[in-house]
């Protein structure tokens, strides 16, 4: 017995290619993001362009003109000569204190904040929801309030200025947005794999070393993507709390680019600002795919 041919496409569903519609909304969408992404690349376009140009191309006035003459002087005068006051060691000096400040300051808050948020989700102790809130408190709170009552904590334990004091700064701070990431995770997983962990012996640390950590790669790597971004870019508490000897590349930039010593060079300017920029550029366009996924699975799930 042969199906109608009209049963047929109902059952497998119609031929040929879905129609398109171009609607009046899908414009407007279009248009927006076309716009948006005008708005960001235009910036970063003439930053590169006057980067590769020479001063008296630049004198010329056109900042959208491609360079007459190709040259990356600017970017080894950036990097390695250029005045960040008195003295003249280029951004590099920055770049390597960034780089000791961020490490530690990235492990350390994300060892505590996924060990806290681990400990909130299934080690349920009276009084955990009110220092749970208490935490995020913290996250609403403008840093500035923080400042002075810091300094004062600071100097009274003698580690003000120092590179331990930054560290410990930027650690703090990113304690209560990471361990909302991580509680909220980990509250997404099931509570019967933890309780099979626990009527196999297991502890503690032993669910959350061997169980939890490997279970938590998606959103490992989202709390990376933002302590990374969040203490490179930082500005206010490296200017605060560093001390000369360890100040950050956002701080060398800043340095760079208001010395007052003979003319404003801005190809150089330029070239320092996209170096400082390309770190977390490069962690996030290099993990974005898993910065998706950790916050898919779990990240902003109540």
């Amino acid at each position: 017995m042969t199906m109608p041919s009209s049963v047929a496409v109902a059952m497998d569903g119609p031929a040929g290619r879905k129609p398109q519609h171009l609607s009046p909304a899908r414009i407007g969408l279009y248009a927006f993001l076309v716009i948006a992404a005008l708005f960001f690349l235009l910036p970063l376009y003439v930053m590169i362009v006057t980067s590769l140009k020479s001063m008296p191309e630049i004198r010329q006035g056109n900042i959208f003109a491609f360079p007459q003459v190709w040259t990356g002087e600017a970017w080894v005068q950036a990097w390695s000569t250029a005045c960040t006051g008195l003295e003249c060691g280029g951004i590099s000096v920055g770049f390597w204190n960034s780089v000791k400040i961020l490490i530690p300051s990235m492990i350390l808050s994300i060892f505590i904040s996924s060990l806290t948020g681990y400990a909130l989700s299934f080690w349920r102790v009276r009084g955990a929801n009110v220092l749970f809130a208490v935490l995020l408190l913290g996250a609403f709170i403008p840093y500035q309030v923080f400042i002075y009552p810091l300094v004062l904590i600071y100097r009274g334990v003698g580690i003000y200025s120092t590179l331990p004091c930054i560290i410990i700064t930027h650690t703090v701070f990113g304690l209560p947005v990471l361990t909302l990431l991580f509680r909220n995770y980990y509250s997404s997983l099931p509570m019967e794999l933890f309780k099979a962990a626990r009527v196999d012996g297991a502890g503690l640390w032993q669910i959350f070393f061997r169980l939890m950590i490997p279970m938590s790669i998606p959103i490992l790597v989202v709390a990376a993507i933002l302590q990374v971004t969040g203490i490179w870019n930082d500005f206010l508490f490296g200017v605060v709390f560093a001390g000369r000897e360890n100040f950050p590349m956002t701080v060398q930039l800043n340095n760079i680019v208001n010395s007052t010593q003979g003319e404003k060079l801005y190809n150089v300017n330029m070239a320092a600002t996209i170096l400082t920029a390309l770190v977390p550029l490069i962690v996030y366009f290099g993990s974005g795919r898993w910065f998706v996924r950790g916050i898919t699975a779990g990240a902003v799930k109540g």
